[in-house]
């Protein structure tokens, strides 16, 4: 599965997403978690000190070598100078997967040790001074978008991806990337602004969309919500000593928890678990192609000097059959 955590600033959806990341754990599933937010706090929110969270490769980075991986030897692609971030893959492409070994992962991800075991943790890096003036933060999820589109997550497989704030996940066609996509909200109509916002973006392209009130104190915050999202609240979730220990830098294990928030994390990976089931992979392609075909045209041709619709692969559906296709990957 393919999950997203969005919300305005504040809301709450970094330490959300890092909970549902040691709640899958703790079911032992297999983690790849994502740091997409221009603001750079997961790793903190999974434990890692100031000096191990600064040291994770950021993925920009690593864009030259994600490109020649990916390519492979699809000669649809002529060199990688010609790969845009929604390139999509086609018949000679690589393909990444959750469970295994590969030069994208040894290059971008890093172990994080859990209380329940361990996860891949990438990050898009730090806006840092010397983008200002010179490029916009959508640059940087670029290598997360290309990764996304080339990879094929199974069942009990979870990608978790903490996104940047507000609606600035639809410069691009990431937000179609997902079968779930998790708004964290808190009960105030500035909370509730992003999620009517995104949901108007998102009417058109079929995108899963489950609110979690973050914050709620009493009855009067879980009505107000219940007016404001309807049928699209999942869960709520309120105050808990569990993360404020753990935003001190000393959480205990994650088994004490409050009952309640394990409650609520165990409702947002059965939403995903059931959006998983009704994944379309011809339309999941076909989004795909569809944001390309526009960046080729708005920008992509004129950047690369290329006609990058000629990189589409006609008939090409990217799906779990096509792991049966390929080698076997090495353990993970």
């Amino acid at each position: 599965m393919k999950i997203a955590f969005v919300g305005k600033g504040g809301s709450g959806k970094t330490t959300l997403s890092s909970l549902f990341i040691r709640h899958l754990t703790a079911n032992e599933a297999a983690v790849v978690a994502v740091d997409a937010d221009i603001n750079q706090h997961l790793g903190a929110a999974l434990g890692l000190d100031e000096e191990e969270a600064a040291a994770l490769p950021a993925m920009g980075a690593h864009l030259p070598l994600i490109k020649e991986y990916l390519r492979g030897t699809n000669p649809r692609i002529a060199s990688t100078e010609t790969m845009i971030k929604t390139t999509p893959p086609g018949r000679g492409s690589r393909l990444l997967r959750v469970r295994e070994a590969n030069p994208v992962y040894e290059a971008c991800a890093r172990r994080v040790m859990l209380d329940d075991g361990d996860i891949r943790l990438m990050a898009t890096g730090p806006f840092t001074d010397s983008d200002l003036g010179v490029a916009c933060y959508h640059s940087k999820v670029g290598a997360v978008e290309l990764c996304l589109n080339h990879l094929v997550d199974g069942v009990d497989e979870y990608v978790v991806v903490d996104m940047t704030a507000g609606s600035d996940s639809f410069a691009s066609g990431m937000f179609t990337r997902f079968d779930m996509t998790f708004l964290v909200a808190e009960p105030t109509r500035k909370g509730v602004s992003v999620y009517r916002q995104y949901k108007e973006y998102a009417r058109d392209y079929g995108v899963a969309l489950k609110v979690v009130g973050n914050k709620v104190q009493g009855q009067d915050d879980l009505d107000f919500l219940r007016a404001e999202v309807g049928d699209d609240l999942l869960v709520t979730v309120g105050h808990s000593d569990w993360v404020r220990a753990m935003e001190k830098g000393s959480p205990p294990r994650f088994e004490l928890l409050e009952a309640d928030n394990r409650l609520a994390l165990q409702a947002l990976q059965n939403a995903a678990d059931d959006s998983y089931e009704d994944r379309d992979w011809e339309r999941y392609t076909r989004q795909m192609v569809h944001f390309h075909l526009k960046n080729a045209e708005s920008w992509g041709n004129a950047k690369t000097g290329a006609d990058l619709a000629a990189q589409v692969d006609p008939g090409f559906v990217l799906s779990e059959r096509l792991l049966d296709e390929v080698s076997e990957p090495q353990p993970a």
